[in-house]
């Protein structure tokens, strides 16, 4: 069959493909929508089939087009490497990372991690789509980011899943409130303190209030925010107490903020990465991704 397609029409197909949207498409490779348009026109054209089915609304793929897309995304990925290794330029060097991840586990943990990597990787940009639980998750999924590191996704079919640390909820306070002194603090006494926590649409929330339902006095929050980083610029400024995900707090030497651990019950959540299942990921996204591995596996085995 003679190829009346190219590159571009291929990757057209693709961002259309990840993103079920012309406009949106369309904007991600630089080219107006009529243009855009044209590019997949002319592809089904030259295939003879139709890829894609298309509403006022949204864009699906067709049966066909679901499984050209699942082999035009491993051609692009695999051209992606050899165009590096051609050009002579190491993956260690060049290139762009996406990390989606929830917000906390960037301050104190994936940011000490970022900076390990720039000390062998200088040159590479890497981007953090900090987001709720289901936004980091959707990014992965539909190819928006290289991988994630989230705590939901173990049951996504098309997703994998790497665990890396099983987690526990701990007291958020300043070292001058009461609870830090105690050596642990039960959920009914944090509730005996102004709360802080974060609103309904956090999976934070989500896993507490499924992990509380049954505990009587639980707490009330007085204040809420979207995002733990933000409920513990509230706490520090003596605002009040918060249950937060242990990785979300500051080290020991932090000046104002203390962990205190939460009791009956111990609530955990399971971190972990996040990949699709499948895909090739760059020199440059695997590089991050197995220091993440090894930098867990180390804090793990030292306790």
């Amino acid at each position: 069959m003679a190829i009346n397609f190219d590159l571009n029409d291929l990757m057209a197909f693709r961002a259309v493909a990840e993103l079920a949207n012309f406009r949106k498409a369309a904007e991600s490779v630089h080219l107006s929508q009529p243009a855009f348009s044209r590019r997949i026109d002319k592809l089904e054209q030259a295939l003879g089939v139709r890829l894609l089915e298309r509403t006022t609304r949204r864009v699906t793929l067709t049966t066909v087009g679901r499984e050209f897309e699942r082999q035009v995304r491993a051609l692009l990925d695999d051209l992606d490497v050899t165009l590096l290794s051609i050009r002579g330029v190491a993956a260690t060097r060049m290139g762009e990372v996406t990390v989606a991840c929830v917000p906390s586990t960037v301050n104190y943990y994936l940011s000490q991690v970022i900076l390990r990597y720039r000390e062998t990787h200088p040159k590479v940009r890497v981007r953090v789509l900090d987001a709720g639980a289901n936004e980091a998750l959707d990014a992965v999924s539909r190819g928006a980011a290289d991988f994630g590191l989230n705590f939901i996704g173990a049951q996504e079919g098309d997703l994998e899943f790497r665990a890396l640390v099983e987690e526990r909820f701990v007291a958020a306070c300043r070292r001058d409130h009461p609870i830090a002194a105690m050596k642990r603090v039960s959920w009914s006494q944090l509730g005996e303190h102004d709360v802080i926590a974060v609103n309904r649409s956090s999976g934070n929330r989500l896993l507490l209030d499924q992990a509380l339902a049954g505990v009587a006095r639980a707490p009330q929050a007085i204040y809420e925010t979207q995002h733990v980083t933000t409920l513990l610029g509230l706490v520090e400024a003596g605002l009040g107490v918060a249950a937060v995900p242990s990785m979300a707090m500051p080290g020991r030497d932090h000046p104002l903020l203390v962990s205190v651990p939460l009791v009956d019950p111990v609530v955990t959540r399971k971190v972990g990465l996040i990949r699709k299942r499948g895909r090739t990921l760059s020199p440059a996204a695997q590089h991050l991704y197995d220091l993440l591995v090894g930098v867990r596996a180390r804090k793990t085995r030292s306790g």
